[in-house]
């Protein structure tokens, strides 16, 4: 993909043979058409919509079939707006390719990058050589527009570094005669220099590593000697920052680099050449880490893909729900389970009112300052609306300038709170079952008593997850566990309150409230982690009320408080509540 480009014959000398330009300036040359009624006419199609974002303009048409591109990987015809891709590398059925997909480039991502390179050809040559121009000062100045292009194209659009480096194997090659031709490249000054601009001035513009390209800049250093590398580097630099358009200046460094090489001495090829097998460790090197990268993620397939699992998971969540507390519009006694119950104690009574006390005050928002203009009173007079107001009198216009300001304090609306408590009623938490109960009593009633719209929900979780108490209820009486289960079903247990109450909605105030010891089998652990992970993400606030913090292990992620005694703790337990409110 040098792009040394091919002149009009008739006014033109021929130039070399190793030349291998891909960007015809020729207005006679005639693009391709891909087969009609093929596959390869529906890609040709896909590529030219994906272009315009790409080159920056929206008058491209591409072509994309077997035999196209006129010998090489990939074309840009500027004077009839064309690119062409030989279809013969795709590499896959072209009937399954979906370009508009970001991971889907990656089954072809050498002819992506080619694509990406004839677009910034597209973009960014703006000039063309004069009719009568030495072919040789053409062939290195179109050589030095190579990286060039692309390094203005990657400061444009930087994400597509990596479909560049995934063709630069390709172009190297392409560049080089193609791989039989690469295989025996001869070590000398004209092609050590080619291979130079072409690597080396791709590691200067951003697109190659040094580290990846070094065999191929030892040999390179080799053949040429330090001081005309530098020569050649310091040619290329200088390219990296010519405008699109100064093809004078470009056509000058294409003479200093013709005087510094001379011309292609066509030396017969050379199977045991060191230059060639520098560059085929260097190309292999390149391979290697755009094999092992990972594909530039597209914000729109990255949103569409977040909001189908988004789907996912809040389905699983409301069939949890349904399986726990039945059907919201229907019988509920399906799911209820016979547990001991009693009548709440005066100091958990106690202890449900203040903890009330401070969720309505952290449900509390300072009123919103809002300052509006008007043309009466009352209101302060703004100098500059007078003024206006004066001269659209003086000028006989209906005066329409607001001469007064005023400002209203609004109330902002609480929004209402969600709260789904979690009991763990393993075997583990067997000398903690009373003070399990208590505590879920107190933070549901609380909810219910506070000023704020409230709702909750409370749950057990062992074997399997039940219902204790349901959405849209307040419990009047203290469910009484006991805790012998061998398992903890953490997981399900969050998703039947997140899809019985909406812990994942952010259009409310949300608390999850996990009591346990966290001892966790690690299936259920890891679920419930990402489970977590997921509410706290949307803004749901997490309370981790632990029996004894020395042998808890909580989730990571929840606002962790330790519970002996619920009723004596409340003060406690109130401002972690209020605390994970707040900062939801």
């Amino acid at each position: 993909m040098t792009s040394p480009v091919i002149a009009d014959p008739a006014t033109v000398p021929a130039a070399p043979p190793t030349t291998t330009s891909h960007v015809i300036a020729d207005p006679a040359a005639t693009p391709a058409a891909p087969p009609a009624t093929t596959a390869w006419e529906t890609l040709s199609a896909a590529l030219t919509e994906e272009a315009p974002p790409i080159a920056d303009r929206d008058d491209l048409v591409v072509t994309i079939a077997p035999g196209a591109a006129h010998g090489h990987p990939a074309v840009f015809m500027p004077h009839s707006a064309a690119i062409e891709i030989d279809g013969t590398r795709l590499g896959i059925d072209p009937a399954t390719a979906r370009p508009d997909r970001h991971s889907d480039r990656a089954r072809y991502a050498a002819t992506w990058g080619a694509f990406t390179h004839e677009c910034a050809h597209a973009q960014h040559s703006r000039w063309e050589p004069p009719a009568l121009a030495h072919p040789g000062v053409v062939e290195a100045a179109m050589l030095l527009e190579e990286s060039r292009i692309e390094a203005a194209h990657i400061r444009r659009r930087p994400d597509d570094r990596h479909w560049l480096r995934a063709s630069a194997t390709e172009i190297v090659i392409g560049d080089n005669g193609g791989a039989d031709a690469i295989a025996a490249l001869p070590a000398t000054g004209y092609a050590a220099a080619q291979s130079a601009a072409l690597i080396l001035g791709r590691v200067d513009g951003g697109i190659l590593e040094p580290a990846e390209c070094a065999p191929a800049a030892a040999a390179i250093e080799t053949i040429l000697g330090t001081d005309k590398l530098a020569a050649l580097r310091a040619i290329w630099q200088h390219a990296h920052t010519v405008a699109d358009d100064d093809g004078a200046t470009m056509l000058e460094l294409g003479q200093r680099w013709l005087d510094i090489i001379g011309p292609d001495p066509h030396a017969d090829p050379d199977p045991a050449s060191p230059l060639s097998a520098a560059i085929g460790k260097t190309i292999g090197n390149v391979a290697k880490a755009v094999a092992a990268a990972p594909v530039p993620v597209d914000p729109a397939e990255a949103a569409a893909t977040a909001a189908a699992t988004e789907r996912r998971r809040a389905a699983i969540a409301e069939r949890t729900a349904r399986k726990v507390f039945g059907d919201p519009s229907g019988d509920r006694t399906a799911t209820a389970t016979t547990r001991r119950t009693r009548a709440p104690h005066d100091g958990e009574r106690a202890a449900a009112r203040v903890l009330a006390r401070a969720l309505s005050a952290a449900s509390q928002r300072e009123r919103a300052v809002v300052k509006t203009g008007s043309v009466l009173p009352p209101g302060r007079v703004r100098m500059r609306g007078a003024l206006t107001r004066q001269a659209q009198r003086a000028a006989g216009a209906i005066p329409t300038a607001e001469m007064f300001t005023r400002t209203e304090r609004k109330t902002v609306p609480t929004p209402p709170l969600r709260v789904g408590i979690a009991c763990d009623i393993s075997g583990s938490m067997t000398d903690y079952a009373e003070p399990v109960a208590s505590a879920a009593w107190i933070i549901a009633q609380a909810a219910a008593l506070a000023t704020m719209p409230a709702d909750t929900a409370t749950v057990t979780f062992g074997h399997k997850v039940a219902p204790v108490t349901y959405p849209g209820t307040a419990p009047t009486q203290v469910t009484e566990f006991s805790s012998n289960d061998m398992w903890e079903a953490i997981d399900q247990a969050i998703d039947a309150l997140d899809g019985a109450l909406g812990l994942s909605r952010p259009e409310t105030t949300r608390l999850l409230v996990i009591i346990s010891d966290g001892q966790f089998r690690t299936d259920p652990r890891r679920i419930a982690q990402k489970r977590l992970d997921r509410l706290r993400a949307s803004g749901c606030a997490v309370l981790w009320l632990a029996p004894n913090l020395r042998y808890s292990e909580p989730l990571t992620g929840a606002t962790v408080q330790e519970i002996a005694d619920p009723a004596a703790t409340v003060r406690a337990i109130a401002r972690a509540v209020t605390t994970a409110v707040r900062t939801a």
